[in-house]
């Protein structure tokens, strides 16, 4: 009787832990007025801040950017609020870094598949390894969305608008194991999308 008290006290215990280490205390990596605290391109004309919105458009020359954040990050939970705007929104959030094996989170249509792929992780070389499941039943095109990824090591777990959709377990070899936190817009697309509500918090 001890021994499964023991074991039951245990469990609660690791349980608990997980839920902490999946609920950090999280702080807001974007002002709302303006682009302090990110890497902002020389010349931007793609990323701006107006009322607690952070808007992202491409230019005339349709190039690429990603917005990066200027502190690095280990394990960490990063929870945003994203809208898409006109165009084909093919835009996500890297994690730690833009290259091989380092996953990409996307955010609307692949340029690839030719779909939407929203809450799967992109990563360079491999494609889309796995698939985020119900996306299409939770996601709403026209309004907010509340997109949330923890990131442990080579874990990645995403949820959307409160549903967990995705679970990654990414090749360790050559991955980036801390870093920035970065926006994408992708090139040669006609897109524009909005955040707000960016938030981060490091799970020790």
């Amino acid at each position: 009787m001890k021994t499964k008290i023991l074991l039951a006290c245990l469990l609660s215990c690791l349980l608990l832990g997980g839920l902490r280490a999946q609920t950090p205390r999280m702080k807001p990596i974007f002002n709302g007025k303006n682009l302090n605290g990110w890497q902002v391109p020389p010349d931007n004309i793609w990323f701006t801040a107006q009322n607690g919105v952070l808007s992202i458009k491409n230019g005339p020359e349709k190039r690429g950017m990603i917005l990066w954040t200027k502190k690095s990050y280990k394990n960490f939970v990063v929870q945003a609020d994203f809208r898409m705007g006109e165009g084909t929104v093919d835009s996500g959030i890297f994690l730690r870094s833009d290259q091989a094996p380092n996953p990409q989170i996307q955010i609307g249509i692949s340029g690839s598949l030719g779909r939407d792929m929203t809450g799967s992780p992109y990563v360079p070389g491999k494609g889309y390894p796995v698939e985020a499941q119900g996306v299409a039943d939770l996601l709403n095109p026209h309004d907010w969305n509340t997109l949330r990824v923890l990131a442990i090591g080579n874990t990645y777990t995403v949820w959307l608008n409160g549903s967990q959709v995705m679970t990654y377990e990414g090749d360790t070899e050559g991955a980036v194991l801390k870093g920035p936190v970065g926006l994408q817009l992708h090139a040669n697309r006609d897109m524009a999308i909005d955040f707000r509500n960016i938030m981060i918090g490091r799970v020790k």
